[in-house]
């Protein structure tokens, strides 16, 4: 690959990730602070992009690998996206707030899709070139967490109003990628497009264990990613996008622990070290306190490293050697369809009923009891845990082909 094109394609996941991190872990607390939103309200925002996820596949599968170039497709939608944030930022309603939303998720979500078609459609060995090009967008977001962090705008309209301008930029940058034409021919089905034509895996009971147990993980993340940040916040941690962004890092970090991990423990020790960091960093933020034990609260981000590589990037590698070559695509995107559409909307939706369940108003202050809060989702991931301990048997070692 050219070193022009090199740099071109981590621009374009600078930016991608760039536009995303700088609304995504911050928008429940704007919602809260600016738009006295409550708890189901901040919930039905974020499921908006798991039902954004949900139709991505489609319009990707249907219609831009078909009829359209992929970075054409990818700077219209930008385009239109930066409109209708424009439109959001003008709006104080916590109601009209989830349709704005909603409009922009759909114009967001199928770039990640593109984003990968495009990459890929350079690379001659996409398995040693791609992670060097995807880590700038584990970058980007630690830059504009911190530049969030640093001006204290996390609970402002600031954050959609960087998001409409780094869309902007995206838009028109998108327009100079390499050509990436449709090569999909005919008409897909329904079942090419969800990916059913993995479910012969079903009959593996490990592979089933590990598929429900990954649509019933996302129920938890979905906690994290809509209410992290305000309750670091009402916990008193300062700084706190920022310091959030030490999950990044820690992601990062934890990535390249991932092929010694495979080839010492196998799968199953690596996902259930997963599912026991879940538990312990949820009652971390239930009990940690930004002034008398903020130590508690820098374990539980520093475990999102842990978290996420060890159950989903490992989950990846374990479905990619499962599923083998024939039907390799239709099981990631199986996984993809049931985790970030189905498990997470699914999150997004309860996080919003727990929040309102714990949340009191007295002399028009209004509390919300972390601790009751995240013990809900620590106890899903103690379920799950308990359901992989019992009934998943693969301890494959060097899964990685």
């Amino acid at each position: 690959m050219k070193l022009t094109v090199r740099i071109q394609l981590m621009l374009m996941m600078f930016l991608m990730f760039f536009t995303w991190g700088s609304w995504y872990g911050q928008m429940g607390k704007y919602m809260f602070t600016t738009l006295n939103a409550n708890g189901d309200q901040i919930g039905n925002a974020y499921a908006t992009f798991s039902i954004a996820s949900i139709i991505a596949p489609f319009f990707v599968g249907m219609i831009a690998d078909r009829y359209f170039s992929a970075q054409k497709v990818m700077g219209v939608l930008n385009l239109l996206g930066a409109g209708i944030l424009y439109f959001l930022i003008q709006n104080q309603s916590a109601d009209d707030f989830f349709w704005y939303i909603l409009a922009y998720t759909l114009t967001f979500a199928p770039n990640l899709a593109l984003s990968s078609s495009i990459a890929m459609n350079q690379m001659k060995d996409p398995g040693k070139e791609f992670p060097v090009i995807r880590v700038l967008g584990t970058i980007a977001w630690i830059v504009v967490t911190n530049i969030i962090g640093f001006y204290e705008v996390g609970d402002k309209v600031t954050i959609f109003q960087i998001a409409m301008f780094t869309s902007l930029a995206w838009a028109v940058f998108a327009f100079t990628l390499p050509n990436t034409p449709p090569k999909a021919t005919g008409n897909a089905t329904v079942g090419q497009i969800l990916g059913t034509d993995a479910f012969v895996l079903f009959k593996d009971r490990s592979f089933l264990i590990f598929f429900l147990s990954s649509v019933l993980v996302c129920i938890p993340l979905a906690f994290y990613y809509a209410h992290g940040n305000l309750s670091l916040t009402e916990s008193n941690m300062s700084n706190v996008e920022n310091k959030m962004s030490l999950g990044q890092v820690s992601e990062v970090g934890f990535m390249l622990l991932i092929p010694f991990a495979l080839q010492k423990f196998g799968i199953k020790k690596m996902l259930i070290v997963g599912l026991i960091a879940w538990i312990t960093r949820f009652i971390c933020f239930g009990y940690g306190d930004g002034i008398s034990s903020e130590w508690v609260l820098y374990i539980a981000i520093l475990l999102h490293g842990v978290c996420y590589d060890f159950f989903f990037v490992t989950g990846q590698i374990y479905t990619d050697n499962k599923a083998g070559e024939k039907i390799k695509n239709s099981a990631q995107g199986l996984i993809t369809f049931a985790t970030y559409g189905v498990g997470m909307g699914i999150g997004s939706y309860l996080s919003g009923k727990v929040l309102t369940k714990y949340t009191t108003v007295l002399n028009g202050v209004t509390k919300h009891d972390w601790s009751g809060v995240w013990m809900v989702p620590a106890y899903i991931a103690a379920g799950v845990l308990i359901l992989f301990i019992l009934f998943f048997k693969d301890n494959t070692r060097n899964s990685a082909k």
